[in-house]
């Protein structure tokens, strides 16, 4: 107490962060932030809002490429807070930790918006292919992300202190655990070794991963994706079992699977091995004449990734069920501070919010924003839309605190089982109100995605909130700048959305793979067009995921990893290796060095990827074209080599940290 009584009288704030931040607090022990709770700070100026959007701009167009690629959206919080510190520096900003709190909070809308826009809408042009009346436009999608991303920001608001403050040291965080410890490392004394080191590092990282990733996409010099089938005895195992096994050699895969970490890297990579070397070769054995036939992705596609799907709808009524409390708890909190109970706290610029006045009467004006939406935008008969807008209301309202816990816990959304779940639920009512066919289409996975993109923006707010606790920053303000933010993602994700399609496209050969969005399109089309819903495979799956809760084992990781192509969880899996074997050190601080070095670069791969694999994007969109003259079997083995040098390199520069 007399340490911070110092600090106050002299103005002068901590350089790290107090022993008591990541634990839970003793009886009457209270924590105080970075930036003392009684000062005003530099937060929300001109050139932190510019630079939070200019940020959010690149990287949601980075994400939705990474994201319609691969099914998986990196978290933009830690590049972004990395290039902040790194700015600072290099302006010689003083007083800077305010401003880069709000320049990762704008520039995190990216991440958010983005994984709520690609799981779902894509699958509108999915279905384009086989329905050509079946019509989506930019609107559509700008609207449903940007109003699901507003939605998601006022309905988290009055549950911020329960899970930020109340649960102090309960949760991990591990997402904004790192963000925070980037963002603090530029107060310390050695800021030249400290955020320069540190930018340096993630620019050469972001190159490397970058300009390997674009000579894949563009130029195809070595295989993007190596596989048993292109060797000769691989081809006869496939044909004879259906076995098959491959593994995607893209650097934004392998930094993925870095940050993800071993545990749920192998829980993923397990999900996919049960499907594609049980379920497949049982289908491709003993299933019926037309399916033994298939080859062994076909079975994949048509029949057993639905068994995944089914898993991630029943783990999102599993998450409802374990939160509940929760929901009752932050509602009882957000009522009182309503009817004035916590005004004394609300004089305490480290813990203002929006007023509860002001968020109500916000979210009455969203959901009716949303209701004019459904109606005059996407369904257009009235009482249809009402149907529409209570399913979406309820829906997103109870997912909040699901997704907002996950986050907390483990670091990852379960969003789109949420959404699986969702579409499901407002399909069957769609056709039973007549709202079905390729309208009923539309309308459920517009829907959807403004339900995905509110549980995506819950999720990644609470994450933006607790560094904000952590270092002492405003939530008012941090709350009133996430809507900026969120306009400009929804904008530049529908945009990015648009190019993508008219130059990959999301069906046929060599589209882009967008598997939560054709997980999608498999689930709503029989449910809109009266075909056959294969409902035992959904049944099948939620009983596997329920066996698996009980067990311990994290079935959404799981499940998603069944329906998720194995070329692209394989890397995962080798890149959560690559941080184990970092990591393990007898030494405490040289192991947490040496892993913070490596989030560092792979963070930088994967950005460094996935903003090249947008510029390859742009570079095959003006009619760049190039045909490698290798052969298969000289493209898969260098696609050997090259893969091997980028794991090399990971291993031997993360492992460079000294403690």
């Amino acid at each position: 107490m007399q340490k911070e009584k110092d600090l106050s009288v002299n103005n002068v704030d901590p350089t790290e962060l107090p022993e008591n931040a990541f634990r839970e607090l003793n009886a009457g022990e209270e924590y105080r932030p970075v930036m003392h709770p009684e000062r005003d700070y530099a937060e929300a100026t001109p050139y932190s809002v510019t630079m939070g959007l200019l940020l959010a701009v690149i990287f949601s167009a980075a994400a939705a490429y990474l994201g319609l690629k691969v099914g998986q959206v990196f978290e933009a919080a830690i590049p972004i807070a990395i290039i902040a510190v790194g700015l600072s520096g290099a302006l010689k900003k003083k007083d800077a930790l305010g401003q880069n709190v709000i320049i990762q909070s704008i520039g995190a809308c990216s991440g958010v918006i983005v994984a709520g826009a690609i799981f779902t809408l894509p699958a509108l042009y999915i279905l384009q292919a086989k329905y050509p009346e079946l019509s989506v436009n930019f609107l559509q999608i700008f609207l449903s992300s940007l109003l699901g991303g507003i939605l998601g920001i006022l309905f988290f608001i009055p549950f911020r202190k329960y899970f930020v403050k109340d649960m102090h040291g309960k949760y991990p965080f591990p997402e904004a655990t790192a963000t925070t410890q980037v963002l603090i490392s530029a107060e310390g004394g050695d800021k030249k070794s400290g955020n320069g080191g540190q930018a340096k590092t993630l620019v050469i990282a972001s190159l490397i991963g970058g300009i390997y990733d674009y000579i894949v996409a563009t130029f195809g010099w070595w295989a993007e994706t190596v596989t048993t089938t292109a060797a000769s005895w691989g081809a006869t195992i496939a044909e004879k079992t259906k076995v098959v096994f491959s593994c995607n050699t893209g650097a934004a895969l392998l930094g993925l699977g870095y940050i993800v970490g071993l545990k749920y890297a192998f829980v993923i990579f397990a999900g996919s091995l049960f499907v594609w070397w049980i379920i497949i070769p049982l289908l491709g054995t003993y299933g019926s004449t037309e399916i033994v036939a298939m080859d062994a992705q076909s079975i994949f596609s048509e029949h057993a990734r639905l068994i995944g799907i089914g898993g991630i709808a029943m783990a999102g009524i599993i998450g409802i069920v374990k939160s509940w409390p929760i929901i009752m708890q932050a509602v009882g909190l957000a009522g009182r501070e309503f009817k004035g109970g916590a005004s004394r706290a609300k004089t305490i610029r480290w813990q203002t919010d929006i007023s509860m006045k002001q968020v109500v009467f916000y979210i009455a004006i969203a959901l009716i924003v949303v209701l004019l939406f459904f109606w005059l935008g996407v369904i257009g008969t009235l009482w249809q839309a009402l149907v529409a807008w209570l399913v979406v209301t309820v829906i997103a309202f109870l997912f909040t605190t699901v997704a907002a816990n996950a986050i907390a816990i483990v670091g990852s959304n379960p969003v789109s089982g949420m959404t699986l779940m969702t579409l499901i639920i407002a399909s069957a009512i769609f056709v039973g109100i007549g709202l079905n066919g390729t309208n009923g289409i539309v309308a459920s996975m517009v829907i959807g995605g403004v339900v995905c993109t509110a549980l995506s923006m819950a999720g990644g707010f609470v994450t933006d909130l607790k560094i904000g606790y952590w270092l002492g920053s405003t939530p008012r303000k941090q709350e009133t700048w996430k809507f900026l933010g969120t306009l400009v993602s929804a904008a530049t994700v529908g945009g990015v959305i648009l190019v993508l399609n008219k130059v990959y496209g999301f069906a046929g050969e060599n589209a882009l793979v967008a598997p939560q969005a054709n997980a999608m399109a498999k689930v709503i089309e029989p449910l809109m067009m009266g075909g056959d819903t294969p409902w035992i495979l959904y049944f099948v799956g939620a009983i596997l995921a329920l066996l698996l809760n009980w067990l311990g084992v994290p079935a959404l990781a799981f499940c998603l990893g069944m329906f998720i192509p194995l070329p692209l969880n394989t890397p995962m899996l080798v890149g959560g290796a690559i941080a184990y074997f970092v990591s393990k050190s007898k030494n405490e601080a040289l192991s947490k060095a040496r892993h913070e070095r490596g989030t560092l670069i792979s963070s930088g791969l994967i950005a460094g990827g996935a903003l090249f694999g947008v510029f390859a994007a742009i570079t095959k969109f003006a009619g760049f074209e190039y045909t490698s003259p290798l052969s298969e079997g000289m493209s898969q083995s260098l696609g050997l080599v090259a893969y091997a040098l980028l794991i090399c390199y990971l291993l031997w520069d993360s492992r460079r940290a000294k403690a």
